[in-house]
């Protein structure tokens, strides 16, 4: 049985990064899974928190903040600010996006200063998590580009580049990169939170209804670890064409800046 846009399994839907989408952030990127679009931008604040004023915690900060437009859907949803708090689903997001990137973000590079990453979702489709996290990922590479040419900071913060993807059972087998109609009817959701070398971030994973068993949980694994490395990837290419016109040998130096071989 095919799936219901037509993909093999282990297929991840069309991925495209659209580098330097919002002008004014310091780095920023338009990340698309299929029809999921998510706006992700980087922005520098030359301050810390307060909490890290008082406790005398050294170097930076890096804090995400996630929403969904309100025509990211058939129906429209109301922004947070009109409702007057931020809704439990928008939270979890944004909590689990700034957590993904303080795993590989080297903090006292930053010195003192924040790094604000906003994920504001244009069109939802299914997995606008897990395409926040892998485009914020590469918006925060673009704004520490940038630091690093201003001289603003000695060494590239970025310790590994991380990215997320959804797999689940859907139809009684093993799929990856669900959109919204798989993802609706599945009988389990998981989404994998990875860095390039394969070391995991954060695991969710849950029945809808059902159980799961060891096999289907190793399928959703290799199906897992074949779409974080097809999106890092993509990633790397993302923030090599920030940086402008192609130059001979470029790939290779964001190779060996990201330690890969």
């Amino acid at each position: 049985m095919s799936r219901p846009d037509g993909r093999q399994p282990d297929q991840l839907r069309q991925i495209s990064f659209t580098p330097n989408f919002a002008r004014n952030a310091t780095g920023s990127v338009l990340c698309s899974y299929g029809d999921t679009q998510v706006i992700c931008t980087a922005m520098i604040e030359e301050k810390v928190p307060q909490w890290m004023k008082f406790q005398n915690v050294p170097g930076g900060w890096l804090s995400a903040e996630y929403a969904m437009l309100p025509g990211s859907t058939l129906e429209r949803k109301a922004r947070d600010s009109s409702k007057g708090k931020v809704d439990g689903r928008s939270t979890e997001i944004q909590r689990l996006i700034g957590r993904a990137l303080r795993a590989v973000v080297d903090l006292g590079a930053l010195g003192p200063r924040t790094v604000w990453v906003d994920c504001d979702v244009l069109q939802a489709d299914g997995g606008t998590r897990t395409a926040s996290i892998t485009g914020a990922c590469v918006a925060c590479a673009i704004a520490f580009n940038k630091l690093l040419a201003e001289r603003k900071i000695s060494r590239f913060p970025l310790k590994k580049l991380v990215a997320a993807v959804s797999a689940g059972i859907h139809n009684d087998r093993a799929v990856l990169d669900l959109n919204y109609v798989e993802d609706k009817d599945a009988d389990v959701d998981c989404n994998f939170v990875m860095t390039e070398d394969g070391a995991f971030v954060e695991f969710q994973g849950a029945g809808e209804e059902s159980t799961f068993t060891e096999t289907q949980m190793n399928e959703m694994l290799v199906l897992g670890r074949k779409g974080i490395q097809e999106l890092i990837e993509h990633q790397r290419l993302a923030i090599a064409a920030a940086e402008g016109p192609t130059r001979p040998g470029q790939l290779e130096d964001l190779a060996r800046q990201f330690g890969r071989k």
